[in-house]
């Protein structure tokens, strides 16, 4: 096991969702995200700083599965459906149609059928 200051999805199970998703219907953003809930113990300048290292969302649950995933070595992946800026815009909290969960079962199928094959 290996100390970072980032817990990360796989390398290998990131590649297979990469090739996955080249053709979703549905944006899809791969990257890092922040393990602190920024509207609750984030400042302004802490904000700002992790956005310029190319921080995409806050997720601070994604951190804790792939810490263990990492220490357990079993491939995990964590889908999260980052819907607003801390209620900064009207309307940043809609999900769309079913609540989002439409969407969410296309995103595991498409990552299931890759898994698989």
């Amino acid at each position: 096991m290996s100390l970072s200051d980032y817990s990360a999805l796989n390398r290998e199970l990131r590649d297979m969702l990469s090739a996955a998703f080249i053709h979703f219907p549905l944006p899809i953003e791969q990257g890092v995200r922040w393990t602190t809930d920024a509207p609750f113990r984030g400042t302004a300048s802490s904000i700002e700083h992790f956005g310029s290292i190319g921080i995409l969302a806050v997720e601070m649950e994604a951190a804790a599965i792939y810490a263990f995933a990492e220490a357990r070595d079993k491939p995990v992946i964590c889908f999260a459906h980052v819907t607003n800026q801390m209620a900064s815009i009207e309307g940043d909290f809609e999900k769309g149609d079913s609540n989002g969960g439409d969407d969410a079962l296309q995103l595991i199928y498409a990552a299931a059928k890759a898994w698989m094959g």
